[in-house]
């Protein structure tokens, strides 16, 4: 956990830009972040933040397929980039995006399993991962509020505690948690939420 908040502290100011331009689905901010990224971190970051909000696939164009020497986020962030890529696959290609998806997340969680992102990737995954593959929200809410207790204890930069919690939520909804889910959506309606947050409890994902 040490290095885990040393890491934090060296990459705030961009981790926190990106992460506050995504909450306010600030795509033209995102772009601009993206060509200023120094490092392969924060390319994996902005690349990660930025695609769900555009669905433009140039985002993910040049990814690579494998990393040396990388940290447990770089793997989950790099994990993440090729789920999105398995979302917009055809039949075949979708099978080796998913399985090279998850054996980056798999080196991640080897190295880490409470960093962060890769809590945050993971519980995407077991979200959105098709049934066949794994699926379980359950467990997706459980990393979900695992990721809310560690940014809240630790203020990780990058990650708000209200987005570890509307995921927890989408997640509570699917595993048709309804008491949980009713009693985290209470706790998220009094709070003043930035706009991609209220447009998730207003209209959730489809998962």
């Amino acid at each position: 956990m040490v290095f885990l908040l040393l890491f934090a502290t060296m990459t705030a100011p961009f981790a926190q830009a990106t992460q506050t331009a995504y909450a306010q689905q600030d795509a033209e901010q995102l772009r601009a972040l993206m060509d200023r990224a120094t490092s392969r971190a924060d390319s994996l970051l902005v690349r990660y933040r930025l695609y769900p909000l555009t669905e433009d696939e140039a985002v993910l164009e040049g990814i690579p397929s494998s990393l040396s020497d990388a940290t447990a986020r770089e793997y989950a962030l790099l994990s993440g980039l090729w789920a999105y890529k398995a979302g917009e696959a055809s039949f075949l290609s979708a099978i080796q995006c998913g399985r090279r998806s998850t054996n980056l997340l798999e080196t991640a969680k080897a190295q880490a399993p409470e960093d962060p992102f890769v809590l945050l990737v993971e519980g995407q995954s077991l979200l959105f991962r098709p049934a066949i593959a794994g699926k379980d929200p359950a467990a997706a809410a459980k990393r979900f509020a695992r990721l809310a207790e560690i940014v809240d204890e630790h203020a990780v930069a990058g990650i708000s505690r209200t987005e570890a919690q509307v995921w927890q939520w989408v997640a509570l909804r699917e595993a048709d948690r309804t008491r949980q889910a009713e009693a985290l959506w209470t706790q998220l309606q009094d709070r003043d939420l930035l706009p991609l947050y209220q447009q998730f409890i207003e209209d959730p994902p489809e998962v």
